[in-house]
């Protein structure tokens, strides 16, 4: 019987989940046991044969800015490094790619400011929560190694994170389903929390500019008015019309956005359907979806009213040899789309897959971010190259996590499981100061490569 399962109290599935500790041990989760034969290099260029030959390269120069890019791109890395390693069997909808950079602010159907997991692209459900916490672990040491910040003070960074992490998911299990469904973070309630006073200013200030004109600010790229309708403007290579290689992805877009509208709800059918679909382009964005198929949508009324929809590619998780009981999954899109409605607090309106294209892709569609909200996230992320800082936001990005996980998965089992002391807090710490050793190494593997290769330098 499920531990979750509505007939068994909170009492009895906190004192199973404290008995998983005795098969798998909290301090178990500080070992980092590398599968033999790992080549992480092969498993990274593995995922360039079905991406856009000419974006390969970028993706590969992104990565090589600095280690934590790097491991920004490496997500189907890390899920082959956590394959092996001891895991409870309390599972969750996984984000996938859980890192300190995969969080946001976003603004709800309510109109209040919201702080969320950010990308879902890897999403997977059925999958054991220690998977997320310990790449989110793995992202702050990483960030705080680039940053300066030495391995004693990274191990308290991480340590405190994980602790906020297992004391919300504590706090969450005493709350009931519905309660925890409806649980948001809120930025400016989380402000009280933040202890590092620069932060916390910083991210009052773009709360406020946010604010200011939150419901008309889509991230619209510049356009083109000259014509008809509009366009957008081909800009630095990272939103283009196409060219010989690319003009058929670009018709495949367009032509999956015209069906999209199919896999929404009937008021939100309706309410695309007062716009017009204009003008289509590529969009070059992020650093794990290089290469993969992304372009935004123009679209437009009679009266020059404009929203910006992004259409993204859905390939395969990584993380799907990691679910306990694995599923054929029959269309990626949905899978993600799915994920995110499950882990995100308030998900966009216009969030939707469409029927696999004639060429095999899976796609997903999203309202393209508001930019003062985008901005706000650059903000945060500027502030946090110190320990006080960095410290703050890995709490507040923790606390999200916890919500997250809570939602699809069991805060009385997970909560019970990891208990009121430190030893998991202790053991993931010590797994993510181990793994930075690994991501640099991994690093160091492409760099060489791209060096002899010239791979980071074409296109």
């Amino acid at each position: 019987m499920s531990l979750s399962a509505p007939t068994v109290s909170r009492a009895d599935r906190h004192q199973a989940a404290k008995r998983l500790r005795g098969a798998w041990p909290r301090e178990a989760h500080a070992e980092l046991d590398l599968p033999r034969g790992r080549d992480a290099l092969s498993i990274l260029l593995a995922q360039d044969v079905s991406r856009i030959a000419s974006l390969v390269p970028e993706r590969h120069r992104r990565m090589l800015e600095n280690p934590f890019a790097f491991f920004r791109g490496a997500a189907a890395i890390m899920a082959a490094d956590l394959m092996p390693l001891q895991k409870p069997g309390l599972t969750v909808q996984a984000s996938g790619d859980c890192h300190l950079m995969n969080f946001g602010a976003f603004v709800s159907p309510e109109a209040h400011i919201l702080f969320d997991l950010n990308d879902f692209d890897e999403t997977f459900a059925g999958v054991d929560f220690t998977v997320d916490v310990k790449r989110l672990a793995a992202s702050i040491a990483i960030a705080a190694h680039d940053f300066g910040i030495g391995p004693k003070r990274a191990h308290a960074i991480v340590r405190r994170a994980v602790r906020a992490y297992r004391e919300f998911m504590r706090e969450l299990a005493r709350l009931s389903p519905l309660a925890i469904w409806h649980q948001r973070i809120l930025l400016d309630v989380e402000l009280e929390r933040i202890d590092d006073r620069r932060l916390r200013r910083v991210i009052r200030r773009g709360l406020i500019k946010a604010a200011a004109k939150i419901e008309a600010d889509d991230e619209v790229p510049h356009l083109d008015l000259s014509g008809r309708s509009a366009r957008f403007q081909d800009r630095d290579g990272k939103i283009h019309h196409g060219d010989d290689e690319t003009a058929h992805l670009l018709a495949e877009a367009s032509d999956a956005l015209g069906t999209y509208p199919q896999t929404l709800q009937p008021d939100r059918r309706q309410l695309i359907e007062r716009y017009s679909l204009v003008d289509t382009a590529i969009k070059v964005v992020g650093v794990g979806s290089v290469g993969t198929l992304c372009a935004i949508g123009l679209y437009t009324t009679a009266d020059n009213d404009r929203l910006v929809l992004q259409i993204k590619e859905a390939k395969p998780s990584v993380i799907a040899d990691l679910a306990e009981a694995p599923t054929a999954i029959e269309d990626d899109g949905r899978r993600v789309v799915e994920g995110q409605r499950a882990l995100q607090a308030a998900s966009d309106v216009f969030l939707g897959w469409m029927p696999e294209t004639l060429s095999g892709r899976h796609f997903y569609v999203r309202q393209l971010k508001n930019q003062r909200l985008a901005s706000l996230g650059d903000l945060i992320a500027e502030e946090i190259e110190d320990g006080a800082a960095l410290a703050a936001y890995a709490d507040l990005c923790a606390r999200t996590l916890a919500r997250a996980h809570a939602r699809s998965g069991d805060p009385v089992a997970i909560g019970g499981y990891l208990g009121s002391g430190a030893a998991f807090d202790d053991a993931i710490a010590e797994f993510a100061n181990a793994y930075v050793d690994v991501n640099r190494k991994d690093y160091a593997a492409l760099a060489g490569y791209a060096a002899g290769t010239g791979s980071s330098r074409q296109g």
